[in-house]
């Protein structure tokens, strides 16, 4: 049964549109997101379509999205046109982009080459650019609020461990290290959620279109890379991911190629940021099937597990030192 919420919801949505449309327009539900926000997809009389972004006010603020947007397009990245806004309410009305996801891209056997190459581009772009406006810092405390998503959400909800106050400590303590090298690393602009189902393949081609970016902040360098090389969602081999670090290592401004010994020294770099990527993916991915009600995120949680056991044997990360990992 739909709740009264959520028809009025429906039904100022259907005004407002009626008000930047012309008439005869049809809205169809798209995929949501990790968030509370919803999407649809209008089509027009003539056959012209729009993404609508459903924020509610209560739970979303759709400002930082329309800030971002305009740094980044301004910075020359591909971000949706935007066609009509309504903050008030919480809905915008951007360019459609079409469902032809990097992820989906690659299932149908896609050049992946050409894909990668456009993505670094375009996060070279972002990383050089000025972004004009206040972004939060991705500081020390804030990457051990993500690591506790782990220990809230996961241990108990999924794998039925309810840690105690001292395991707790004794996780936080053994990470610290790790996050205050990551802290220490230089610090750009960052998209935070650069990866497969967020970059988008259009009807036109190449250049790839950049979503879901109003979570941007500032951090490690490595951050947006490690998300796209070591995705949660792809199974990329460590070939293929030590060829493109390299690639994007070697483009670096020299200021900050200097900072690091060496390639090998930045490919290290590189895991360790995905490391911590991962326990707050594993986090989120059961916070949405428990709290949020979306299920489907509990199958994810296999892959980006398996990638974070990978990187630990990698760093050579032992299992007495971090055992609650190994859960």
């Amino acid at each position: 049964m739909v709740g009264s919420t959520e028809l009025q919801r429906e039904t100022c949505m259907q005004q407002w549109l009626q008000q930047v449309l012309h008439p005869g327009f049809a809205v169809h539900p798209l995929a949501g997101d990790a968030s509370f926000r919803r999407y649809f997809r209008v089509l027009e009389a003539d056959g012209s379509t729009w993404v609508l972004m459903d924020a509610p006010p209560e739970h979303e603020d759709v400002k930082p999205f329309l800030a971002v947007r305009a740094w980044l397009e301004h910075a020359g990245l591909r971000v949706s046109a935007l066609k009509a806004e309504n903050q008030t309410d919480g809905f915008l009305l951007l360019e459609d982009f079409g469902d032809r996801t990097w992820a989906t891209e690659l299932a149908q056997g896609a050049d992946e080459d050409s894909m990668f190459e456009d993505a670094l581009r375009q996060l070279h772009l972002l990383q050089r650019s000025a972004p004009g406006l206040p972004l939060p810092n991705f500081d020390v405390p804030r990457m051990q609020r993500e690591c506790e998503l782990y220990l809230d959400w996961y241990l108990p909800r999924v794998a039925g461990v309810d840690p105690s106050p001292s395991q707790r400590d004794a996780f936080q303590a053994a990470l610290k290290p790790v996050l205050k090298t990551l802290a220490a690393l230089p610090v750009v602009p960052v998209h935070l959620d650069y990866h497969s189902r967020n970059l988008m393949l259009p009807a036109d081609g190449l250049p790839l279109a950049v979503i879901d970016f109003q979570d941007a902040v500032l951090g490690p360098v490595s951050y947006d890379l490690a998300s796209l090389l070591y995705d949660c969602y792809q199974d990329y081999p460590e070939s293929k991911r030590l060829q493109w670090g390299r690639v994007f290592f070697d483009a670096l401004p020299q200021q900050i190629r200097g900072t690091f010994a060496d390639a090998d020294d930045w490919h290290h770099l590189l895991r360790l940021t995905a490391l911590q990527r991962h326990i707050k993916a594993i986090g989120i991915f059961a916070r949405l099937a428990h709290r949020d009600g979306k299920c489907q995120f509990l199958g994810e949680i296999p892959l980006t597990r398996r990638h974070l056991h990978e990187e630990m044997a990698a760093l050579n990360m032992q299992q007495e030192q971090y055992p609650l990992l190994f859960i």
